[in-house]
């Protein structure tokens, strides 16, 4: 098949951006006519993928700059006809044949207060969104919990939508699982914007279950140590501030990832985590949540108490079998997207 994607950035510099840089790598490992449409290409290109990079937008205002790219890439659409191409979209286009939710619909804001509602930027945001919606043949979210918001906040498009396609995960190698002392163990935090994906709440339920298991340790991966020090006032040992890992190697070594996260569309680090033989424990509100299947983890409702959480650790922590394996490769994301091409290619 002969595939378009369309990206503002292109290359692993993002959650989003990782998501279609793999894809379209596996697409053209698979033997598919792959092409690129963005702003700037942010690595080196790849070989077997023809970019077009159509020059840099200033960022803001986001919904101006999203305009303008849309824009930009009609114009290059209509002087560079590709015809039998399925063009596939991952930012607001008035073109396309599928188009990729990676969060959650910008429609939540319907629900704030009217005041809240009335600006020039909420008009265009919402503009850009549902003309997204109606150009698209096909809509694909990326997890479980946004489909339910694109059905629930856009029912006239919901016969659009498609079962959601996950970020896919890199293999690891197997891990030599042991059962975790019953006076010790490590829970892993993860996370850049840690207020976000819930610290504070994270280092109260260590601190708690540290009462029972004294060699307890908490591992916070992302952030800067500068940052959060101070949340540790109280701690004697007992943690490690890690900074920013690029790699995954401290996956392997957690016996517990812990997410109690406000708000996460995906949670790309939750399956890392599993792939990875680590149990996990998170909020309600992550997507990656419809991964988890029996064994190997927990949600916990966001409003639940702190003590729900300290126990649903502890019974992770607390398990004597290994978690069951998790796989679900790169190219197996590029497989199903290879469905959704072909419903596009015999609808025509």
């Amino acid at each position: 098949m002969k595939i378009l994607h369309v990206v503002r950035r292109y290359g692993p510099v993002g959650g989003m951006e990782r998501y279609v840089w793999e894809i379209t790598l596996e697409l053209a490992k698979l033997g598919h006519e792959v092409e690129v449409v963005c702003e700037r290409c942010h690595v080196e290109k790849p070989q077997g993928i023809t970019v077009h990079e159509l020059g840099e937008i200033a960022p803001k205002p986001r919904w101006l700059s999203l305009l303008r790219f849309g824009k930009r890439v009609a114009n290059w659409l209509e002087q560079n006809p590709h015809p039998g191409f399925v063009v596939h979209s991952n930012e607001r286009l008035a073109r396309h044949d599928v188009t990729t939710f990676h969060g959650p619909p910008f429609a939540t804001v319907r629900d704030k207060p009217w005041w809240k509602k009335v600006s020039l930027r909420i008009a265009m945001q919402f503009y850009l969104e549902r003309r997204e919606l109606n150009a698209a043949r096909f809509i694909v979210p990326n997890s479980t919990f946004i489909k339910h918001q694109l059905a629930h906040y856009y029912p006239e498009y919901a016969h659009k939508l498609t079962d959601p396609v996950v970020p896919g995960v890199a293999a690891m190698p197997p891990r030599d699982w042991k059962a975790v002392p019953g006076d010790r163990g490590i829970v892993g935090f993860v996370g850049k914007e840690w207020q976000r994906k819930g610290l504070p709440l994270a280092v109260e339920i260590v601190a708690q279950l540290r009462r029972e298991r004294p060699n307890l340790e908490l591992w916070v991966v992302g952030p800067q140590a500068a940052e959060v020090q101070h949340l540790f006032a109280g701690w004697q040992g007992g943690y490690r501030l890690l900074g920013w890992r690029s790699d995954t190697a401290h996956l392997q070594q957690i016996d517990v990832l812990l997410h109690p996260a406000r708000a996460e569309p995906y949670g790309m680090v939750i399956t890392e985590a599993m792939a990875a033989g680590a149990r996990v424990v998170v909020s309600d509100v992550c997507g990656a949540v419809s991964e988890i299947g029996p064994g190997a983890g927990t949600s916990v409702p966001l409003a639940a108490p702190p003590q729900r959480w300290v126990d649903a650790v502890r019974e992770q922590l607390q398990q004597i079998n290994p978690p069951p394996p998790y796989a679900h490769s790169w190219r197996d994301v590029a497989r199903e997207y290879e469905a959704i091409y072909m419903r596009c290619k015999k609808a025509e």
